[in-house]
């Protein structure tokens, strides 16, 4: 039991220290202070002293370690610990100062100024008498530093004015600082005058922002703190200032159409930076007009310039972040004697004193992301790309009421070829740039499309750690404005215009890779629709293969596929999404691994070097090596094979199991599960007259519906949207859709060709969903094949069906009469036409 009550006591004694101690910053200064002068003997303490001036602070390990406080060097000092003497002839400050009345106490820490006026104010019988009280006496350089002819007219009226003012500096109960908790309010002995008390974390305690530099000299009746300024009364609100000072009439009027002036009527524990009149004088007019003419960004303004903390300028000796009332952060900080605003000296005049907080003048108006247009938020790093959005006439077309998204690159981004490419050429690219929608970071996702203000659609791929879109990667610095906002990516957005199979086809450096890719039937894969990353080998990397070779190669069919699968694998990974340093492993199409990782912004594919990289497809990304990859846990089992695998793959050893056979891979592996329309027709076509505007619908059992709704004005697609079921596909459209039919007879295919001939004016091709009008050529190379081919391509994804449309024909009848074939069941005197079927290739 015995044990039991000492544990317990010893965790309530050891609880209580910890709570005096989380709110006594000053003390543990103090004691730090202590330990770092402990070689100079007992009770000295370690004191900064910034040069040039008379101001000393027990200081905190930061600015202890940088030797500088706000900016300024510092130099060192010893001195006896607060309440220590030095004795003649021994180290350090061994005896104990004298403990006296509070008017002795003043003379002992030096504040001779105060215990003067404490003399001839009659205040002296006072504080000699019984009692216990807290004096917060002012140095003698603090009376120096008044007003003088405030101070005169102390000095004038000692019996009144002086004895009230010397009344103002005093509690009527002892506090030691520890005592003094931070947004403290204090009664004084001076018509129950508030003294505001704060304690920072830094070691600083402030009485109405005037800082304690001698604290915890123990008095008979008493304790007294040195400050380093006279107090003066505190009144009035920061509102009640803000209406009454010609010199912020500007701000009051912000701050009246915001809604925020009430707001600092209220208590609380407010840091004003108030922009002065001339401050606001100096904004553009046009950007002054539309802040103060919208509600939302005229109180961001407002709010964007309070803290809801009191943060007087004593306390600060170096930067520190602070929330505004906005939700975003300032940094305060100080350089010798000027405070700093966002590392900029703005501060005019500071700590005004209220009775709610504390107001420091400044000579600028700060203005919040949230109250700039989105291509004001561009910084020092994009000023290329925000530069030449005004110089190409498209920062006009971002509207104040609109919302946008801007993609910018770094100023290093642009090369000098960029810059010089003819100027229309250099506003597409700008225009891929912008998005027409306001997009945050925490909205992307992947797989996402974003529409540019010129028409194009960016992909968004989403990897650990990083947010790609096409073959860009962002950097941080994402901020968001009154109409969008704006992220910053490393390079220049290059949207993908062709298909994998494309690119390849026409680049010369792949036409070896590009034959083998045919030989072994994967060419259709690289052309689909999709998302694949391809490692591709120059033709350096088969060097030395001859046509004999080849042949071997292509013969082995499973053994070929193999190896070209090995370098691909299922989705877009762009090389700078990759985390710098760390293995990335991916699985191929093969079932082999790959390890990439990056390094000095080199993409490496199992240790080789990536020659160029993030080359995007519409279907993927290329990635270009100079070696052929292969895995190296496949073994070969034909001698013939393993000869060629030895000519070109020298930077691994390669196993050889005697008759080992390669594993067959399907192609079901890029859903290639296709549904063909294909109306053979033996006979006469029967015609169906269908009107501009009106639907047919042809119903197939038994498979999933598919709704198409095309919304036709003046002869134009402006919307497809789709929707999916499971019973049934139902395709409607007041357009023709023309299948490949082969009519019965010659008269047959003469009526249907004379009708292309005559009614078509227009060939739409459908992509996803979305409507794009051909160009001119385009439509010509179409339209010669006009009535010979119609193919409708169903891509599965996720196991439900969704309409895509690859190499379509629609033809389109403007105005006149549409006819639409429409085959009969049967035909008369006819055979039965073929039903159409599902093919999966």
């Amino acid at each position: 039991m015995k044990i039991f009550f000492l544990f317990t006591f010893s965790t309530f004694l050891l609880s209580a220290f910890e709570q005096a101690a989380a709110s006594a910053h000053y003390d543990k200064i103090l004691t730090h202070s202590r330990i770092r002068a402990r070689d100079q003997g007992p009770n000295v303490c370690a004191l900064q002293q910034v040069m040039g001036t008379k101001k000393k602070y027990f200081s905190t390990c930061r600015n202890w370690y940088q030797g500088a406080i706000c900016g300024k060097k510092a130099t060192v000092l010893y001195e006896c610990c607060p309440g220590y003497l030095k004795m003649d002839g021994t180290r350090g400050c061994p005896a104990v100062a004298p403990i006296d009345h509070v008017y002795g106490t003043l003379g002992i820490v030096g504040a001779t100024s105060t215990q003067q006026y404490s003399d001839i104010s009659r205040l002296r019988e006072e504080i000699e008498g019984r009692g216990s009280f807290t004096f917060f006496a002012p140095s003698n350089e603090a009376w120096e530093q008044l007003n003088s002819e405030i101070h005169k007219n102390l000095v004038d009226n000692v019996n009144i004015e002086l004895y009230n003012a010397l009344h103002h500096h005093m509690v009527n109960k002892r506090m030691l600082t520890k005592d003094l908790k931070n947004g403290m309010t204090l009664v004084s002995m001076y018509n129950d005058q508030k003294l505001l008390i704060n304690h920072y974390p830094n070691g600083v305690v402030t009485v109405n922002c005037a800082r304690i530099i001698h604290g915890n000299q123990i008095a008979t009746n008493g304790v007294v703190h040195v400050i380093d300024r006279v107090l003066t009364a505190v009144g009035n609100t920061i509102q009640d200032f803000i209406e009454v000072e010609d010199d912020l009439s500007s701000l009051r009027a912000a701050a009246i159409t915001s809604d925020v002036l009430d707001t600092l009527g209220r208590p609380g524990h407010y840091t004003l930076f108030a922009p002065t009149n001339e401050a606001f004088e100096r904004l553009p007019r046009g950007v002054l007009e539309r802040i103060m003419g919208d509600k939302v960004a005229s109180e961001a303004l407002v709010k964007f310039h309070i803290l809801n903390t009191l943060q007087c300028s004593e306390a600060i000796t170096g930067g520190a972040v602070y929330e505004t009332l906005e939700g975003n952060t300032v940094e305060v900080g100080c350089d010798g004697e000027s405070l700093t605003v966002n590392g900029v000296k703005m501060v005019k005049r500071k700590d005004i004193v209220t009775s709610n907080g504390v107001i420091h003048l400044i000579d600028e108006v700060l203005i919040p992301d949230s109250a700039k247009q989105v291509i004001e938020l561009g910084g020092a790093q994009q000023t290329t790309f925000t530069d030449l959005v005004a110089q190409l006439g498209l920062a006009s077309s971002l509207r104040p009421e609109g919302q946008y998204t801007l993609l910018a690159p770094l100023n290093g981004a642009f090369s000098d070829d960029t810059l010089r490419m003819d100027q229309r050429l250099l506003k597409t690219i700008l225009q891929n740039h912008i998005i027409k929608v306001k997009v945050g970071l925490n909205e992307l996702y992947n797989g996402q499309e974003l529409e540019t203000i010129g028409g194009k659609l960016l992909r968004v791929f989403v990897y650990r750690t990083a947010v790609c879109i096409e073959n860009s990667c962002m950097v941080r610095g994402s901020k968001e404005g009154r109409n969008g906002f704006i992220h910053i990516f490393r390079q220049i957005i290059n949207p993908a215009e062709k298909t994998l199979h494309e690119m390849l086809r026409n680049d010369k450096r792949f036409s070896v890779f590009l034959s083998l890719v045919k030989a072994a039937d994967l060419d259709d894969v690289l052309s689909r629709p999709g998302e694949w990353t391809l490692f591709v080998p120059t033709n350096d990397a088969f060097k030395g293969l001859t046509d004999d070779d080849k042949d071997i190669l292509i013969r082995d069919k499973n053994a070929l596929r193999n190896i070209l699968l090995y370098h691909l694998t299922q989705g877009v990974f762009i090389g700078s999404g990759f985390e710098p340093g760390v293995t990335n492993i991916l699985k191929t199409i093969q079932g082999g691994k790959l390890y990439l990782k990056t390094v000095n912004d080199t993409l490496l594919v199992n240790e080789l070097k990536s020659r160029e990289s993030d080359l995007m497809a519409t279907n993927g990304v290329i990635h270009v090596i100079d070696k052929l990859l292969y895995p190296a846990d496949l073994p070969v089992g034909n001698d013939q094979l393993l000869t060629i695998l030895k000519k070109l793959i020298k930077y691994i050893q390669i196993k050889f199991v005697r008759d080992s056979t390669f594993k067959e891979i399907p192609l079901t592996f890029y859903n290639p599960s296709v549904t063909q329309l294909t109306k053979l027709i033996e006979g006469e076509p029967e015609f169906k007259i269908v009107r501009e505007g009106e639907t047919v619908t042809k119903v197939i059992h038994g498979e999933p519906i598919i709704k198409t709704y095309t919304k036709i004005i003046d002869g134009r697609p402006v919307e497809v949207t789709e929707k999916k079921v499971t019973e049934e596909r139902i395709i409607q459209g007041p357009e023709i859709k023309y299948t490949r039919i082969t009519a019965g007879g010659s008269d047959n295919e003469e009526k249907l060709k004379k009708l292309l001939e005559e009614e078509v004016t227009k060939v739409t091709k459908f992509i996803e969903g979305d409507g794009h009008l051909l160009e001119d050529e385009e439509i010509k190379r179409l339209l010669q094949g006009a009535g010979t081919e119609y193919t409708k391509v169903t891509k599965v994804i996720e196991r439900e069906p969704q309409i895509i449309e690859r190499e379509i024909k629609k033809v389109h009848l403007e105005e006149a009469p549409v006819r639409k074939a429409q085959p009969t069941r049967r035909t008369q005197g006819g055979t039965a036409r073929r039903r159409t079927r599902l093919a999966n290739h």
